[in-house]
């Protein structure tokens, strides 16, 4: 059993685990995927932009030059040295550094550039070209330590070329530095969103643990008492509470089925007594006088029909804590009505039906006549003259009942049964209603003391009250309240 509990524990943490895993693999998932997004494009947008700036200033420094050896008749030595005023070959490197190489009639180099730049048989065609502005570009040079784009321009009728070149090799450098830092940016932020879900996860699944180790509790002690911790208003606090409550509610059903068990195993045990006693003397019946005889079997005969009587309550009050009648809209005065005429067919008494006002409901037929049917037989055993009939009245809802209904009474469809019996003591009305209560002047009367606690019942199941009170002029009003709206708490 030990192995057992220890292992269904095991499970529930694993499970609580799992999820506080699995809360916190998909938080750093969520941001691990939104930061590469946003990281990726962010790189890929400013490196567009990197190199279409590089390349753009590159074309307009060829441009420039081509420009200016069509439209001058410039030679090598113009761009050979820089000039203080500012000469072509310092209007070539101000845009963006550019490298400047000089190349002779014969592709000689006339002024080596830092770096030198090579000087492949394109560039000699260049160089001995007749036409000026002629261009010849190359791409990713592998000039020293870094690449270059080179471009080549003829001066014209033979007198050499200019060679410019752009470094593009510390541009990628700096767009992979920035490459690395957003990866290295990328992996912060899911670690960081790993631990934040971590935290979030065990801070949500801590109560959901708790709720658990109470449930096992429960599970492994069988006590509904236990506390349940309960804190916030989010989807896990209305569990816990939801959770709490049922537990109150199988508590008290648990509570209610004891009581009931011992109560009726109290009460059963008087008639079963009598019953053996008189079976015992069964034994001798040939030996004992005819009267004594007939004495015996009356007895019997009535000993029976209290247990058949008790039994059939035990039933009644067990199917009315589990009610499964579905609502309907009832007329409890047709029900008064069927009552009645079963009362009097049974006892032969006089009932009578008085209603006023709407008395539809919604309730259940059957627990509500058996409720009734319980407050006529009770009023027909204890009204034993029967000079005066019994009467059921049923006031609908809204009805002036008078001041001794109550407001609450006023509320609800009130039913009553009124009879000239002896009455109820003042100190009994609040107890009539109670399980197996019987009054002493009632206890010599053949009854279980379930008849009323089935109406307390049946009232509580149909949202109203069961009442009791001393008639004036003798006698007593039992009854009990139904709620107009949705049949109550529907027991």
């Amino acid at each position: 059993m030990r192995s057992g509990a220890r292992l269904r524990r095991w499970v529930a943490r694993a499970r609580l685990s799992s999820l506080r895993t699995t809360f916190t693999v998909s938080f750093a998932a969520v941001a691990a995927a939104v930061t590469v997004l946003v990281g990726f494009l962010s790189y890929d947008a400013a490196a567009r932009l990197v190199r279409v700036d590089q390349q753009t200033v590159f074309e307009g420094v060829v441009q420039d030059l081509l420009d200016e050896v069509r439209h001058s008749a410039l030679t090598p030595a113009d761009f050979a040295t820089a000039d203080a005023d500012g000469g072509p070959r310092d209007e070539l490197i101000r845009p963006s550094g550019t490298v400047v190489q000089v190349l002779g009639p014969d592709a000689s180099v006339v002024d080596r550039g830092h770096p030198p730049l090579p000087v492949g048989a394109d560039d000699r065609r260049i160089a001995a070209a007749r036409t000026a502005g002629q261009l010849v570009e190359h791409r990713d040079v592998d000039v020293g330590d870094g690449m270059y784009r080179v471009a080549t321009v003829s001066l014209g009728d033979g007198r050499g070329a200019v060679q410019i070149a752009q470094e593009f090799s510390d541009t990628e450098d700096l767009l992979r530095e920035l490459q690395q830092r957003t990866v290295l940016l990328v992996g912060a932020v899911v670690i960081a969103a790993g631990l934040f879900g971590w935290w979030l996860a065990r801070r949500i699944t801590s109560r959901l643990v708790r709720l658990a180790g109470a449930a096992e509790d429960v599970a492994r002690t069988g006590r509904l008492g236990i506390q349940v911790p309960v804190a916030g208003y989010d989807e896990v606090a209305r569990l816990g509470r939801s959770f709490d409550r049922m537990l109150g509610r199988l508590a008290q059903s648990e509570e209610d089925q004891r009581r009931l068990v011992q109560d009726a195993g109290h009460e059963l045990r008087t008639p079963l007594t009598s019953l053996r006693t008189n079976i015992s003397m069964l034994r001798r019946i040939d030996e004992l006088p005819p009267a004594v005889r007939g004495e015996l079997v009356a007895d019997l005969a009535q000993e029976s029909r209290e247990l058949t009587d008790l039994v059939n309550e035990l039933v009644d009050l067990a199917a009315g804590q589990s009610d499964r009648e579905p609502l309907q809209r009832v007329a409890l005065a047709d029900i008064a009505e069927d009552v009645a005429v079963a009362a009097r067919r049974r006892t032969g008494r006089a009932v009578t039906v008085r209603v006023s006002g709407d008395t539809v409901v919604d309730g259940r037929p059957g627990a509500l006549q058996r409720a009734l049917s319980n407050l006529v037989d009770n009023a027909a055993k204890f009204d034993r003259g029967g000079s005066e009939p019994i009467d059921i009245v049923v006031t609908g809802a809204g009805t002036p009942v008078g001041a001794s209904a109550g407001a609450d009474a006023r509320a609800a469809v009130r039913v009553e049964v009124l009879d000239r019996g002896p009455g109820i003591a003042e100190e009994d009305l609040d107890r009539v209603f109670d399980r197996f209560y019987r009054a002493p002047d009632a206890r010599s009367l053949p009854g279980s003391g379930l008849g009323l606690s089935i109406v307390r019942e049946v009232a509580a199941a149909h949202g109203g009250d069961p009442f009791a009170r001393r008639r004036e002029g003798g006698g007593s009003a039992i009854g009990f309240t139904v709620s107009r709206g949705d049949g109550g708490s529907g027991g």
